[in-house]
Order: structure tokens, then C-alpha cells, then sequence
């Protein structure tokens, strides 16, 4: 399967040499459960978008430190791109930024939460089980990074997974796209790296509680094989 990456934004220069750019995190952790995948990338916060939504098999969108209600035009000329997606019904998966801007680009709504910023291991109900959900489990834990979320679904969108803290964290809209809050590809420490990188916009006391929080199990592997098993449901309609 050729995967499209539509990339939204770039890790902070001084995290770099560290832990790698976007598309070299999604790219390790992808092919460490299928080899035969292949990725092509369109840096979309430089204004690079696929003039074909048929280019590829399959799309997935990195997060950012963007927001989808920004108004910045690449942004709404990627919404106007997940819209043409949406009418080709070709896959698509949102992570984290790109979940958010499914529901936005699809008539859903997305807020800065009341709630905070959310970071470190997140720890979420799976409350339905689809038939993509090979290694069935009941819970999905995942690292996070994220002010906003998904206050209002788009129409067709149906929840799978949340909490408290955010109870739109897992959502399939219509067959094709898939979004989730989460960050799969982001590293245990490249998470901690993030959270003392942004500690004085985050707050010290979420950010301790973050850095403890990734002593927990994470379910990182598990949701790119659903991710994957989503993906080729929808271009090959095998259960």
C-alpha cells in the first residue's frame, strides 16, 4: 500500500536531531509493522497539495502545532482537499490536527477546550467495537499533544473511543475516514522532549503530571495495524 502523508507541520528544530522530523516518525513506526508500505509526502503548510485525490492509496495527516480554526489558507485549502476525498470516498486518517480537521472540513465544529492542555499518555473507553479492530481490547492509550478538540461531530461521524477529558478522542466518518486524538507516532521521549520544550505555555503542574503519566503501557502499535486493517477495509471492502 503507497501512503500519502499530508504534512502539517515540522518538530521544533532544536528537537530534531534527536527524535527526527514528522514524516520519518510516522514512516519507522508504519513500516515496523508492514515492510511493504511505501509513503509519499506533500508538506502542506508550505502549500503543497496533491492535485489527485486518487495519487495514492490511501491518506493520513499529521498533526500540528496549527490550529484548524486559525484561518490560515493552506489550512482551508486542505479542508477543501479532505472535502474532494470525501466525495471520492478514498481513506483517510486524521491524526491529532487532522482528526480535528476532518470534523471542521466537514461541517463538524472544533474548540479550544476549557479543559486544558492535554499531554502525556491519554487513556480512553473504546466504546465500539468495528469490524477493522483486529487485537480486539477495550481500551486505547495513546500520547497526546493538544489544546483542541472535537466539540461537534461532522454528520455521518459516529464516536468509537473517549473520555472524560475528551469524549470525541475515536471517530469513523462515513466508510473512509477515520480520525483519532492521539499521537501514535510520537515516541515516549519525544513526548517528554515536547512537554519541557512548551513547558511555560502548558504549565508546570500539567506537564509533571504528563511526564509521569508516560510510565503507563502505550497502545502505539496496536491502533497503526486498525489504522491500517481501516485503511485497506475501505479500498478493497474486505471485512
Amino acid at each position: 500500500m503507497h501512503i500519502g502523508l499530508l504534512q502539517c507541520d515540522d518538530v521544533a528544530p532544536e528537537l530534531q536531531e534527536r527524535h527526527g522530523n514528522y514524516p520519518e516518525m510516522f514512516e519507522k513506526l508504519f513500516t515496523s509493522v508492514d515492510p511493504t508500505l511505501t509513503f509519499q509526502v506533500w508538506r502542506c503548510l508550505d502549500g503543497e497539495l496533491p492535485d489527485d485525490t486518487g495519487a495514492v492509496d490511501a491518506w493520513l495527516t499529521t498533526g500540528s502545532k496549527f490550529g484548524v480554526n486559525d484561518g490560515l489558507p493552506w489550512i482551508e485549502e486542505l479542508c477543501d482537499f479532505v472535502r474532494r476525498l470525501w466525495q471520492a470516498d478514498r481513506p483517510l486518517v486524521g491524526i491529532c490536527f487532522g482528526h480535528q480537521l476532518i470534523a471542521k472540513a466537514l461541517g463538524g465544529k472544533v474548540i479550544k477546550s476549557a479543559r486544558g492542555w492535554g499531554v502525556g499518555m491519554s487513556f480512553n473507553d473504546v466504546t465500539e467495537r468495528a469490524d477493522w479492530m483486529d487485537s480486539w481490547q477495550d481500551r486505547l492509550d495513546l500520547v497526546v499533544s493538544h489544546q483542541d478538540q472535537v466539540e461537534l461531530p461532522p454528520p455521518h461521524a459516529r464516536v468509537l473511543g473517549g473520555s472524560d477529558f475528551c469524549p470525541w478522542y475515536l471517530m469513523q466518518v462515513g466508510e473512509c475516514f477515520l480520525g483519532v486524538q492521539g499521537h501514535p507516532e510520537f515516541s515516549k521521549a519525544y513526548s517528554a522532549d515536547l512537554m519541557r520544550l512548551r513547558a511555560d505555555l502548558i504549565g508546570a503542574e500539567r506537564v509533571d503530571r504528563g511526564l509521569a503519566s508516560l510510565d503507563a503501557p502505550v497502545d502505539d502499535r496496536l491502533m497503526v495495524c486498525w489504522i491500517l486493517k481501516f485503511m485497506r477495509r475501505c479500498l478493497y471492502q474486505t471485512p
